[in-house]
């Protein structure tokens, strides 16, 4: 029988292969949106189909765009800032410098 690897082996396998960085970054990115939107959508006492109905989505494509589904675009970025009395605000900043 096989020994099996540890995950940080694993991890460093799979992170090793052609692509998988530029995928994790953006699974990370729609991650963090995801939560951002659903944090706030809680803070203000909203309900998934309330938020959809504000933004002119449906309630399915917010819960997929709060479990970190679906990458945004910026006008759906714009249309749920605005839903939820926000201001969008998109930053770039230096590799070094991002985490």
């Amino acid at each position: 029988m096989a020994e099996r690897k540890a995950w940080s082996e694993k991890r460093a396998e799979i992170m090793s292969r052609p692509g998988a960085g530029a995928a994790y970054e953006a699974a990370r990115i729609r991650f963090e949106l995801g939560e951002a939107v659903r944090l706030r959508r809680e803070e203000l006492g909203l309900t998934q189909t309330e938020l959809a109905e504000r933004a002119g989505l449906k309630q399915p494509a917010v819960a997929r765009f709060e479990a970190g589904g679906t990458m945004p675009t910026i006008p759906m970025l714009e249309r749920l800032a605005e839903a939820l009395e926000l201001r969008l605000s998109v930053k770039l900043h230096p590799l070094r410098e991002a985490s």
